[in-house]
């Protein structure tokens, strides 16, 4: 078992562009995402997509990136959930964060209030890669097989 000398840890620069904004934070210790909240009011009808503002930007640091992705109890409940799910933050960005919300519901509104928990922001270490072509790659057991190839 990992002690929490052994966990990495960073520091997020944040910076609140409404000072009304409570700021992300963990539902519960050792969650991985950091719940984000809708800076304003709004109505999805069924099938809609919006992007709902946040009122917050952030400074990742070189080699990590940020991954926005629905939380599961609003998937489940209202089918709420994200059109580009995760979305991607890179390390540059500097604007506001928001949230490209769709409702899956193909009858309900989705009413989403100003304040309320609406997606989580995930922190991952991300390593530059170097492509290497090569006229062939090494052999698998998978091989080419996609989708549906490993069975039920």
């Amino acid at each position: 078992m990992q002690t929490v000398t052994e966990i990495d840890h960073i520091t997020l620069p944040i910076k609140r562009l409404d000072d009304s904004v409570e700021l992300p934070s963990y539902a519960y210790s050792g969650d991985a995402g950091l719940d984000l909240r809708a800076n304003e009011d709004l109505v999805l009808k069924p099938f809609e997509r919006r992007l709902v503002a946040t009122g917050l930007a952030i400074a990742i640091p070189e080699g990590y990136a940020g991954f926005v992705q629905p939380r599961s109890g609003l998937a489940l409940r209202e089918g709420l959930s994200m059109a580009n799910t995760p979305g991607l933050i890179d390390a540059h960005y500097r604007g506001e964060l928001k949230v490209c919300a769709i409702n899956l519901d193909p009858q309900n509104d989705i009413h989403i209030s100003k304040g309320e928990r609406i997606a989580q922001l995930v922190i991952q270490r991300v390593p530059v890669v170097q492509l290497q072509e090569v006229s062939e790659l090494d052999e698998t057991d998978r091989g080419a097989g996609g989708f549906g190839s490993s069975g039920v």
